[in-house]
């Protein structure tokens, strides 16, 4: 019994999860198209808040081992992201109109709705064509680096309104006798992404060896 209601709650979890994704790529797109790029954050904002957070369920499987993905790996992809999303995109409104945001949502949106689609399949199905398989370890080899740049130079382009607007930052004196910059936290996770890349980049590589040699094999 246990096992069903975890096969159902992951394969509902990963078809409404997609559908967000599907429903921020196709805003961002025919934004795109219509009215251009300083528009696109301001369109899609509610369903990307809902879609991208709803990620942070994805640690919690990890956590509890329901389903067998390494915390390692999803713990700084899904944190980055939130970070971006609301430390970022949302704390900073000087920075939706930036044309970075364009290939931001299409590099996460793309991945995002091959990623759930695969693994809502495989959870209703059992299993997944060879296509599907192909694309959820194949697409990153493009989507990773350019969303990682978007990533990065939209953090580089909100430092000026974090020092400006000193947001988040607490400054002494004050009661509990303790200082924080969120500019420099800005700098300390853009030092983070150096050693992060080649590891998550790595492990990615790894999986779709491992992966797509399966068939061959059998």
């Amino acid at each position: 019994m246990a096992g069903v209601l975890r096969r159902f709650y992951l394969t509902a979890y990963n078809w409404i999860i997609f559908a967000g994704w599907v429903r921020v790529l196709f805003l961002a797109l025919a934004t795109l198209k219509e009215s251009g790029y300083q528009h696109v954050y301001t369109n899609i904002q509610k369903p990307l808040l809902f879609a991208q957070s709803a990620a942070f369920l994805e640690i919690l499987h990890g956590l509890i081992g329901l389903v067998r993905s390494p915390v390692s790996a999803t713990l700084p992809q899904i944190s980055s992201r939130l970070y971006v999303l609301w430390g970022i995109l949302y704390s900073f409104p000087e920075v939706q109109t930036h044309p970075l945001i364009s290939s931001l949502i299409i590099s996460w949106g793309v991945t995002e709705i091959v990623r759930y689609s695969f693994f809502g399949t495989k959870e209703a199905f059992g299993s997944t064509p060879y296509w599907l398989l192909w694309l959820r370890y194949s697409t990153f080899l493009v989507l990773y680096p350019t969303g990682i740049a978007s990533e990065i130079g939209m953090i580089y382009n909100a430092l000026p309104y974090m020092k400006e607007s000193g947001l988040y930052s607490l400054k002494m004196p004050n009661k509990w006798n303790f200082s924080f910059d969120y500019f420099y936290l800005a700098i300390v996770v853009l030092a983070i992404y150096v050693p992060g890349i080649p590891h998550m980049y790595g492990y990615m590589l790894g999986q779709r060896k491992k992966t797509l040699s399966k068939p061959k094999e059998e």
